[in-house]
């Protein structure tokens, strides 16, 4: 019902912007919607490339060229607005863990992931897997994510409730208009908020300055004990989320909104390897695609890839321009505003799984892959995939 709506909206969509000289060129939209759709995903994104820079100190300009030269790439080939993110497991050992956790260590993790992946693809061995995995399995993931936005939102909107407040019933008036661009609206809101408050802020944006340079490779340091960091303690543990989340779900989630524009699993597992070997050599971090990223693009007014080529076009731009200041412009973003996009991404994605009515024993295993994937994605998924096997084979009764 929701991918119906969705495809009947986009067709209204792509109707009135003809009308309204819309831009088209190779099955994707360039038009104002498209753009504010582009940055329905900074609720994940801004964090982690945040936490990646000023934290564990890798280098600006290699991390932006890898997520611009594959947003761009993403959208220009599925054409759909697939999501381009940051693996979240290693992003978040790779932060809480600096010192320990080295540029040198991120780097090699990416070289895995890509190589694991692209075995994966080859092999069919994630086309396997893929389709042993039972739908209300794929239904938990999407819900259990979806709850999971929902839940990191309102943890960033609780340190500012007024402007939270303010932001998310801005949104949701927005949204129901949709001629109207709300995810520019919110971000010209946080950064009207952050410059009433603090005036100075405004500094480090006026003063950036074009810097033109090439990404630099984490090479000083680099030897055995990041190898074996970046394989064993960032690249395992990421391995199952990157296959319920950014493969499995993100399938599900494409082909439910856009049937007109499928993809496979083969091909996304392809891609994560590719974009990860090449990405890596740009200097860049370990990427994924993902539902809740994709749904956050969507619901923000992206319909098709036109949106993450846009972003990524910025993102290159921003890598080879302005790397050294990059990190005065994510100051403008108030928490309060990424916890506004994540929530309302999170009730995008939610409302998709949950929007389905399966029997007893499939409601158990979606209940539970969504619960205990709130927790931690790969377990959810190796949970509720245990739970459905033991339901059709007869060995427990629901």
């Amino acid at each position: 019902m929701l991918g119906r709506a969705l495809s009947e909206s986009a067709g209204d969509d792509a109707r009135s912007g003809e009308s309204d000289g819309a831009m088209r060129l190779g099955g994707n939209d360039y038009t104002l919607r498209e753009l504010g759709g582009a940055f329905g995903d900074l609720g994940t994104l801004v964090p982690f490339l945040a936490g990646y820079i000023t934290i564990t100190g890798v280098d600006p300009a290699g991390l932006l060229l890898g997520f611009g030269v594959f947003g761009v790439v993403t959208g220009l080939h599925f054409k759909t607005p697939i999501a381009v993110q940051p693996m979240k497991a290693i992003g978040t050992a790779a932060i809480s863990h600096a010192g320990t956790v080295t540029p040198g260590a991120v780097w090699a993790s990416g070289l895995a992931t890509g190589i694991f992946w692209l075995a994966m693809g080859i092999s069919g061995v994630a086309t396997w897997i893929a389709a042993a995995t039972g739908r209300p399995v794929v239904q938990g993931l999407v819900l259990g994510l979806g709850l999971g936005f929902v839940r990191e939102g309102v943890g960033l909107m609780q340190g500012d409730a007024l402007l939270a407040i303010a932001a998310a019933a801005l949104a949701f008036v927005l949204l129901s208009r949709p001629r109207v661009p709300a995810m520019l609206v919110l971000l010209a809101l946080g950064a009207i908020a952050v410059v009433a408050r603090d005036p100075s802020a405004l500094g480090p944006v006026t003063a950036a300055g074009l810097s033109p340079r090439l990404p630099r490779l984490p090479l000083e340091g680099f030897g055995w004990d990041a190898i074996a960091t970046g394989i064993v303690g960032l690249a395992l543990p990421q391995a199952a989320l990157t296959l319920g989340n950014a493969v499995v779900a993100t399938v599900e989630t494409n082909n439910r909104l856009f049937p007109d524009r499928r993809v496979s699993v083969r091909a996304v597992a392809l891609d994560h390897g590719v974009m990860n070997l090449v990405g890596s050599g740009l200097g860049g971090v370990p990427m994924c695609h993902g539902a809740g990223g994709m749904a956050g693009h969507v619901r923000f007014g992206a319909r098709t890839g036109g949106a993450t080529v846009m972003l990524g076009v910025l993102l290159v731009a921003a890598g080879l321009l302005l790397a050294d200041s990059v990190a005065a412009f994510f100051a403008l973003v108030p928490p309060a505003v990424l916890g506004v996009i994540l929530l309302v991404g999170g009730l995008e994605l939610a409302v998709g799984a949950a929007g389905v009515a399966p029997d007893r024993a499939d409601g158990y295993v979606m209940a539970l892959t969504a619960g205990v994937g709130m927790w931690n994605m790969g377990a959810g998924y190796l949970a509720g995939l245990a739970l459905w096997h033991a339901y059709r084979r007869r060995w427990i009764a629901p």
